[in-house]
């Protein structure tokens, strides 16, 4: 009899892979004998390879080697090769389907994610919208470990352990080392698309209004990309206080060590409010187009730490990518740097 093996699918962007890891830990915890492969790509790595014992790892360069039909058959035929006992396509696209039907017809155990898009429909609408939480992320992955016949109660702190984060041995110098008197501040003012990104000129006010209520704070700046790099350095240069992350660690397992050490990360609805939330750091999450009842609020955080404006034609999108209605963004416009500075100092205050 073939030793219990299940394969894990699931791509996509950083913040939906991010979302695996409390339901795959929990997972392996609670079926220690069963082997887990958790196939996605390759900036997923520092997520799982020390997640559990069991847990392994697989990538799949699905823009080159595994590209087209063609390549997902030679994936299939790698696959095929570890002798799974079971599917669990988290992931539920094209090519996970493509995969699927491939597993399907060699009498594979599989299940696949229900995204619920019927309900998420329901709260986007341009009138009488339904605003339901709809079942999250993590509740619709453990749904598919159930139908495999491994149910699953989600527990799951952090990546590191947890009282004592990440290793900052492992960081360069000048934030290897985190003094008593200091609180360290994340944010992370961008997202992919405009309907989630809060206005940079406010968030500069935000980073002032911080610094002169904790002269000896550190505001570590997240992310890469030009319009970050643009922000970021004109920031800098006004704020020693300020440290564009991006150009001092060159790994994600180093972003994720310096997040377990944060008082509080500021973050949109985004990657870094999946990552932060990974290593048991308290989020203030900004959301805007997006709205936190379509089941994608990081892991653990509470709603009290939800910064979001009423207004009748939010959300207007799951993902945030389609353009604003009103044409102004005042759902991201109208929020008050001031609301988020009150709740960073409520937050600053429990966890001093």
């Amino acid at each position: 009899m073939r030793k219990e093996h299940i394969l894990v699918i699931r791509f996509s962007a950083m913040g939906d892979v991010a979302m695996v890891v409390p339901v795959v830990y929990s997972l392996a915890i609670q079926y220690p004998h069963v082997r887990i492969t958790v196939l996605s790509r390759a900036f997923a790595r520092p997520l799982f390879e020390d997640l559990a014992p069991n847990v392994n790892f697989m990538v799949a360069d699905l823009k080159h080697e595994y590209h087209g039909i063609r390549g997902l058959n030679a994936l299939y035929r790698r696959l095929a090769a570890k002798q799974f006992t079971a599917v669990a396509d988290l992931h539920n696209v094209l090519r996970s389907e493509y995969l699927r039907l491939r597993f399907n017809v060699g009498h594979y155990k599989v299940a696949h994610i229900n995204k619920h898009r019927k309900g998420r429909r329901r709260i986007t609408k341009s009138s009488k919208k339904q605003l339901q939480q709809q079942p999250t992320s993590f509740q619709n992955y453990a749904e598919v470990f159930r139908r495999l016949g491994y149910p699953v109660d989600i527990h799951f702190k952090s990546i590191f352990p947890e009282q004592e984060g990440g290793n900052l041995n492992m960081l360069p110098a000048g934030i290897n080392v985190k003094n008593s008197f200091e609180q360290w501040i994340g944010i992370a003012p961008f997202a992919a698309h405009e309907g989630k990104v809060y206005p940079p000129h406010l968030m500069h006010q935000v980073i002032e209004q911080l610094i002169a209520k904790h002269p000896r704070a550190r505001i570590f700046l997240f992310g890469r990309g030009q319009q970050e790099d643009l922000y970021f350095n004109e920031w800098c240069q006004q704020h020693s206080e300020c440290v564009n992350v991006g150009h001092h660690l060159e790994s994600l397992h180093q972003e994720l060590i310096l997040m377990s050490h944060l008082n509080l990360m500021i973050s949109m609805d985004s990657s870094n409010m999946h990552l932060a939330s990974l290593t048991s750091t308290p989020v203030i999450s900004i959301w805007g187009a997006t709205h936190p009842y379509a089941g994608f609020l990081g892991w653990g955080q509470t709603e009290d730490n939800i910064i979001q404006t009423d207004l009748e034609c939010r959300p207007c999108s799951i993902f945030g990518q389609k353009p604003c209605r009103r044409g102004d963004y005042a759902c991201m416009n109208n929020i008050a740097p001031k609301t988020i500075i009150e709740k960073a100092e409520h937050i600053l205050s429990i966890n001093n």
